[in-house]
């Protein structure tokens, strides 16, 4: 074996880990990435590419928008366009009681300073989606998101990465982290690295790490699934999602329809191995024929799931460790982390180069699982979690 040194370890190769080793190498920082598998192996290979703020949990919506912002500029930062493309992104109501619920949030946020999400009525929403179920009776709606094709997206990040020095080591597993002296050493299946900074980005598999910190944390591994269809006649431009049923809808420009939303299949993270559950998938796709009936043609032709990490209260852990100085975690995005990507590495970056951020992170401590830590924002609105 041999000893391999950096100023910082990145555990995890997914989106936040990618973005995370960037950002940090954009400051000098010499970085390692150590990938269990391969580079977008799970949760940011295989999401639904959904860059939204819309919905989010009141806590997120501040990173959500700064993570907004590098978006619509991503190829000025890793020189690749991701596939994103602007597009609405909707809330579909099917009863009048869940438009008073989105009208509820919507003046929420304004009393926040934030306007980016607005009501739709039952016009304004035809206006959007014309193929809309006659049912249905408004949306809330973020005019100015959109989505993008998540491996190229994460591929990106690691090739820019590449470029600024940046070591990739997959098929790398960590089986053990500790302190030696003032640096950390990760024993991988292979070799050992050394760093004076570790990062903590191991998506489902993160609760270990942590453990070995003396931070255990309720980290659950989830396998949410996701459906394409044929080709179809084109009648969308948004994506969609559901008020009071879980749903992530969108037609891409080849005329496919990519449904996900949060019905999951059964997660064997030991195994590295997600099992789809086709009675879950079968209420995915009811759910997008009873807002979009043009959907009782379409053909299912593919189906899949990967492994994702989620916490309680479904927002993740974006913290400094609360027993190791130089030591850091971004994980347990619960399904929703894929937007966030570029803000997250941006502050985890901030955070090791300079041991401080202004970002409002404090909602996202490791120590809120610690015993007796009151929850934060335990009345405030829970993200649904849409795959992306």
């Amino acid at each position: 074996m041999t000893n391999r040194t950096a100023d910082l370890l990145v555990i995890g190769g997914g989106i936040h880990g990618c973005s995370a080793a960037l950002h940090a190498a954009m400051r000098g920082l010499d970085v390692v990435v150590i990938e269990k598998d391969t580079v977008a192996r799970h949760a940011s290979g295989v999401n639904a590419g959904g860059v939204r703020r819309l919905g989010r949990h009141y806590a997120e919506v501040p990173i959500s928008q700064r993570s907004m912002e590098i978006w619509h500029r991503i190829g000025d930062l890793v020189d690749d366009d991701c596939g994103f493309q602007k597009a609405p992104q909707i809330k579909v109501a099917e009863t009048e009681a869940e438009l008073e619920t989105l009208a509820s949030r919507a003046a929420d946020l304004r009393t926040m300073g934030f306007e980016h999400e607005v009501i739709l009525d039952r016009t304004c929403l035809r206006e959007e989606l014309p193929a809309v179920a006659a049912h249905c009776v408004g949306g809330l709606a973020s005019l100015d998101d959109g989505f993008a094709l998540p491996y190229q997206t994460t591929f990106a990040f690691q090739r820019k990465a590449q470029s600024l020095g940046v070591r990739f080591e997959e098929n790398c597993r960590v089986q053990r982290v500790e302190r030696v002296g003032s640096d950390f050493r990760a024993s991988t299946n292979r070799d050992d690295f050394t760093a004076r900074r570790l990062l903590n980005c191991a998506g489902a598999w993160a609760g270990e790490i942590a453990r070995q910190f003396g931070e255990p944390v309720p980290v659950e591994a989830i396998a949410p699934m996701m459906l394409v269809t044929q080709r179809m006649p084109h009648f969308c431009d948004a994506v969609v999602g559901g008020t009071g049923r879980p749903l992530s809808f969108k037609q891409m420009a080849n005329g496919t329809v990519v449904i996900g939303g949060g019905r999951r299949g059964r997660a064997k993270p030991e195994t590295n191995v997600s099992e789809m559950v086709f009675g879950e998938l079968q209420q995915t796709a009811e759910t997008a024929i009873a807002i979009f009936p043009i959907m009782r043609d379409a053909t299912i032709v593919r189906s899949w799931a990967g492994i994702e990490g989620r916490m309680p209260d479904d927002i993740p852990v974006i913290s400094l460790s609360s027993t190791e100085e130089g030591a850091y975690h971004a994980f347990g995005f619960s399904a929703h982390g894929f937007q966030m990507g570029p803000a997250v590495g941006e502050i985890m970056a901030e955070l090791v180069a300079s041991g401080r951020t202004n970002a409002p992170i404090a909602p996202f401590s490791i120590t809120r699982f610690a015993p007796g830590a009151k929850a934060f924002g335990s009345t405030l609105t829970q993200d649904q979690g849409t795959s992306a």
